[in-house]
């Protein structure tokens, strides 16, 4: 009777792949997987059959976690453009304090072997982001335009300012403010009150 998995195991397996893959890009080998999380080749195979089924469980793991720490805590009775604000910081603040995740997902997001299943889990899990996205792009330059597309140009937004960030942790908020303010824009085509 073969043994039950461990969660701690699975999430070890998990946990090490983030950091492999962060560093060493998606041709790292399960190997070196495997020994970071402790555990022999061999059972990081019983946990995950595949490489390409352990890349799309990070995957899936990573854009699932990053979507809720996003919304969590969203001031539902606010306006849409505070909504949007809230989402951006703890979106800005994830990617910053968690950069090898940041580093290891975008990894992912261009690796031939996430397949379309996993992209659908991700895009059912952003379903609230992607609703507060159509509603702050409504009346703006970008209503007409293909949501994948306006998560596009949002995400290399966000990507420059956490790269800025990264550099300048001083000018964080700084960087952070003027980046929304852009981001504001192209999706809602407005100014910021001057109060902001």
């Amino acid at each position: 009777m073969p043994r039950p998995r461990s969660e701690d195991r699975r999430n070890a397996i998990l946990s090490a792949a983030t950091r492999v893959i962060a560093a060493e890009g998606l041709g790292a080998p399960t190997a070196a997987i495997a020994k970071d999380a402790g555990v022999s080749n061999g059972s990081l195979f019983v946990y995950f059959g595949t490489k390409a089924v352990l890349l799309n469980e990070l995957y899936v793991t990573l854009k699932k976690e990053m979507g809720a720490v996003a919304v969590a805590g969203l001031p539902v009775e606010s306006d849409v453009r505070e909504q949007v604000l809230h989402m951006w910081n703890q979106w800005l603040r994830w990617a910053t304090s968690c950069p090898e995740k940041r580093r290891a997902l975008a990894r992912l997001q261009v690796a031939d072997d996430i397949t379309a299943d996993s992209h659908r889990a991700v895009s059912s899990a952003f379903s609230g982001i992607a609703d507060l996205l159509e509603r702050s792009r409504a009346s703006g330059p970008m209503r007409d335009a293909p949501l994948g597309f306006v998560l596009t140009l949002t995400t290399a937004i966000a990507d420059a300012a956490i790269d800025a960030i990264i550099r300048e942790p001083a000018e964080a908020e700084a960087r952070g403010s003027v980046a929304f303010e852009a981001m504001w824009r192209v999706l809602a085509g407005l100014s910021l009150p001057a109060s902001a």
